[in-house]
């Protein structure tokens, strides 16, 4: 059984799509089991002492004691100063039946926004429960789905599941694959126009494109606008040259991810990348090789060119979600292989499929050399460079993490993607605003989540040390450092996960997994 990604590989769009009802519904994963773990949501519960980082570009503010009824923050009070005594007088008093945490010194964040998480899809038997665990046990409270390419209808079982926290699960918006549910190919506009109707009727929350027929891309963004629905495009290289970035954006395309499609908006002396005689797009080396060195190839930083397209996108209010963690290997392949969290994290399966291989996607390390990583090294610094000048000219850039590809693990690929924002030029407070509210804005869902505010629900991040001095305490390993005692030792992860007034011991949850992965070397034994 091929997975998507390799259809992706072997067909043209049209009949990838084509192909995903079939995919699905034989390869579909183990649905995640019923919620054994979170407590609540409470009638009322009292958050007590923490330092609060609202999400919203404001510094840490604390102690602050916040109030939560049932799944909503209905108090945020300043409670006194640091070093010094809290004011008892100021604080809410507990009545009966409330419930009281004390989280005093703790930094409390908004959930985080994954704006492009698969729940599994990569390699085979992928459980929900692993990824929907390891995303909450990261602090992800929010989860873009980008395609539901596990099959709509079980992708919509876990929408509806979560909404109701009957199972322990990020709140999950569904985005549709263009094509998905088709017994044939959309040739023409009329058919995406009643094809996006549909899946709009369906539940879907949104649409992801890897490229069209522009006459037909132009149909399914115009109709997906009047119903309503995201949008999100893969601007994959077989159609690129047709529509990059801007011409898509022009159309009513809403978000962009990784960076396909952007570089070629950028380009000055050509109008198609410069590809060798012999490349081959079904060869994953020859993609991602070439794919390195296409930032090269585009508009440098401060030129005419480059402002006119980032200042053109920007007055679009386009989004782009770069998900630069998944491509992180092509600059540094041994350290993505050997990092701390594989031995007691990754599933055999997973590892299995991120060896190298011709057939699976992402597997490319077919004769990885220096000269591969020192080019994708040279394209994260022009591409890190359009996304900080983006941002600092008013344009939105959310945080993605795209795991269960590349080495890349749920949960800990979110992490590093903040860390990847952070060496872009963001400073801790704009990372942190990428990750919780950018995301919430782009998802229309501002006036819910992403950020702590009073009326909003109750999604947060508590972990005991600062992250806003060193995102690696968000980690599920923890940060290593030297102790007090001159002993190396680990501190930080999260400690609690709240989605929707509901406590989760992230520690807890970690356990679970580490317990998974264990059952299934031991089974593969």
């Amino acid at each position: 059984m091929k997975t998507l990604k390799q259809l992706l590989n072997t067909t043209t769009i049209s009949a990838l799509l084509l192909s995903i009802v079939s995919l699905t519904a034989s390869a579909a994963p183990e649905k995640a089991p019923e919620r054994e773990r979170g407590d609540g949501p409470y009638k009322r519960l009292i958050l007590r002492g923490a330092n609060v980082v609202t999400g919203e570009g404001a510094p840490a503010q604390g102690p602050m004691d916040i109030v939560i009824e049932n799944d909503r923050i209905v108090a945020m009070v300043n409670v006194g100063n640091p070093g010094v005594p809290i004011k008892a007088n100021r604080r809410p008093v507990a009545e009966a039946g409330d419930q009281e945490l004390d989280v005093t010194g703790h930094y409390i964040l908004p959930g985080f926004v994954d704006m492009h998480g698969h729940i599994g899809g990569s390699a085979k038997d992928i459980p929900a429960e692993y990824v929907l665990k390891l995303w909450l046990a990261h602090g992800i409270t929010t989860v873009r789905e980008p395609g539901s390419f596990n099959g709509v209808d079980w992708v919509l079982d876990h929408v509806k599941r979560s909404d109701k926290n009957t199972i322990a699960a990020p709140r999950i918006v569904p985005y549709v694959g263009f094509g998905m549910g088709q017994q044939e190919s959309i040739t023409t506009p009329d058919q995406a126009t009643k094809w996006v109707k549909r899946i709009a009727r369906d539940g879907a929350k949104g649409i992801k494109f890897f490229g069209a027929e522009p006459e037909i891309m132009d149909a399914a963004l115009t109709q997906a606008k009047e119903s309503g629905l995201g949008t999100m495009m893969h601007h994959a290289q077989l159609e690129v040259a047709r529509m990059n970035v801007l011409d898509s954006a022009r159309m009513g395309l809403t978000t962009m991810e990784h960076w396909y499609g952007l570089p070629e908006a950028l380009f000055e002396n050509q109008t198609i990348q410069n590809y060798s005689p012999d490349y081959n797009y079904n060869n994953e080396m020859d993609r991602f090789g070439e794919a390195g060195r296409l930032w090269a190839q585009a508009a440098k930083p401060g030129s005419e060119h480059w402002n006119a397209v980032r200042d053109e996108l920007i007055e679009l209010d386009f989004t782009i979600n770069p998900t630069m963690t998944i491509y992180e290997a092509s600059r540094d392949l041994m350290r993505e292989m050997n990092a701390d969290w594989h031995d007691d994290y990754t599933l055999p399966t997973l590892w299995n499929f991120f060896q190298p291989s011709r057939y699976a996607h992402g597997s490319y390390w077919f004769d990885w050399t220096t000269d591969d990583e020192i080019a994708w090294k040279h394209n994260f610094q022009q591409w890190m460079a359009f996304l900080n000048d983006y941002k600092n000219h008013g344009g939105r850039v959310t945080t993605g993490s795209d795991s269960g590809y590349i080495f890349k693990i749920y949960g800990f690929g979110f992490i590093r993607e903040l860390e990847l924002l952070r060496e872009a030029g963001f400073n801790a407070l704009e990372v942190v605003k990428s990750a919780t509210y950018n995301g919430a804005e782009a998802l229309g869902m501002e006036q819910d989540i992403g950020s702590l505010r009073v009326g909003k629900k109750a999604d947060m991040v508590i972990v005991k040390e600062n992250p806003l001095r060193n995102f690696k305490v968000l980690y599920g390993t923890g940060h290593f450092r030297l102790d007090d005692n001159n002993q190396p030792t680990r501190v930080g992860g999260v400690v609690y996960t709240v989605k929707d007034g509901i406590v989760y011991d992230a520690k807890q949850l970690l356990k679970d997994v580490r317990e998974i992965v264990d059952a299934a070397k031991a089974e593969e034994k």
